[in-house]
């Protein structure tokens, strides 16, 4: 069981561009997006690339946006409630090797990045290692042909 104390917080996760609406704030981090499309699909009348902004928090309830930023593998998307409730990890933490990818990790996480410690909840972490934002993937391995030797049952990136 996961100690309230040790989660990361509200400040932890309020990383990157914040979009604002009735009840949330999502945080869009683009250095850790690996176009998996998660909440494109899940929800694209909030999440639509091809609108300025991309994210329209307004366009669907709190509770509603909240589920779908859950199932970000990557950790680009974060949200905080307006009621201050923070995001709560998996538990328990899960590391899942993606073929020809990062591994992807979610959790109650610290990790260890050139900046200092990070408190997080889902991540993609860089198992090539070319990527430009270490520890985490940049998508860096489909441009240098790395391959991690294993069946491809299923691409978690996306691609």
């Amino acid at each position: 069981m996961t100690h309230p104390a040790s989660r990361p917080g509200n400040d932890d996760l309020a990383q990157g561009r914040a979009y604002t609406g009735e009840g949330i704030t999502v945080y869009y981090d683009a250095r850790r997006c690996l176009h998996v499309a998660n909440c494109v699909r899940g929800l694209p009348d909030v999440f639509d690339p091809a609108r300025r902004p991309w994210i329209q928090p307004a366009n669907a309830g709190a509770q509603a946006i909240a589920a779908i930023v859950r199932t970000c593998p990557t950790g680009a998307l974060h949200y905080v409630l307006d009621t201050q409730e923070a995001e709560v990890p998996q538990d328990p933490t899960t590391i899942t090797p993606s073929p020809d990818g990062p591994l992807m990790i979610a959790g109650n996480l610290v990790i260890h990045t050139p900046a200092g410690e990070k408190k997080d909840v889902r991540a993609a972490l860089c198992r090539c290692g070319h990527s430009g934002n270490k520890p985490y993937c940049d998508g860096t391995h489909k441009k240098g042909g790395w391959t991690s030797g294993e069946a491809a049952a299923g691409d978690a990136t996306g691609d």
